[in-house]
């Protein structure tokens, strides 16, 4: 249902007489940031993937909209944290993330310029993730019920147009949330309160680290002033 919400959103915002746009594929990992295993910024250990729409505005920007699931998860035991091996908790999660926002260019992409173009770029906008609501007991993660949290994207890619059709990007995008419960350390539900553990001041985070193969489509662009 929320890939067919995504997809009307995407069709109602195409407008193919006036700008270009990109639509295709993301394939990468994922890994989570929190109380549970290891304290890697970057250590994708799961599969992420999804959908990604981009309407570019201008060769310096574009706005952005994606659709990515993925599972998160961490185990005590391999982390480098003695305290945390000791406790030895685990835990799997599952996200579904919609984000929107506003993707910049370091050096103009014009796409309908002949020759391969490179720049690096940056994302960020809002995202709304979907996940299970869980508690940890002997260790071990239990699904309570679903849940959501909104979070904030900060992407940082290359990106090259390997023909004149297909731009291939490479990023990293870390997502601040705004629960503390991706791990099952704080779990809403009144009933679990006894289960929490962990710093409760601190929120989750969860990372996307890998590639994305888009589409261009649409009649040139005239990148004038509104």
């Amino acid at each position: 249902m929320k890939r067919l919400i995504l997809f009307v959103f995407i069709l109602g915002l195409t407008k193919l007489n006036a700008q270009i746009h990109e639509v295709g594929v993301f394939l990468g990992g994922s890994n989570y940031i929190g109380d549970i295993g290891k304290t890697n910024y970057i250590n994708p250990n799961e599969l992420a993937y999804g959908l990604v729409y981009k309407w570019n505005k201008s060769p310096r920007h574009a706005y952005r909209i994606s659709y990515t699931q993925a599972k998160i998860s961490g185990n005590d035991l391999n982390s480098s944290e003695k305290a945390r091996i000791q406790r030895g908790y685990n835990f799997v999660n599952n996200i579904r993330e919609i984000s929107a926002g506003f993707e910049f260019n370091f050096f103009d992409f014009n796409l309908h310029e002949f020759g391969n173009r490179v720049t690096p770029y940056i994302y960020t906008g809002l995202a709304y993730t979907n996940y299970d609501e869980i508690y940890i007991v002997n260790g071990t993660s239990k699904v309570d019920k679903n849940s959501s949290t909104f979070g904030i994207p900060m992407t940082l890619g290359i990106k090259s147009n390997i023909t004149p059709d297909l731009i291939l990007a490479g990023e990293i995008g870390v997502r601040y949330t705004f629960t503390d419960n991706l791990d099952g350390s704080n779990p809403k539900n009144e009933s679990f309160k006894k289960y929490q553990f962990g710093n409760l001041d601190s929120k989750d985070w969860y990372v996307f680290t890998g590639i994305s193969l888009t589409y261009t489509f649409g009649n040139k662009p005239c990148y004038c002033a509104d």
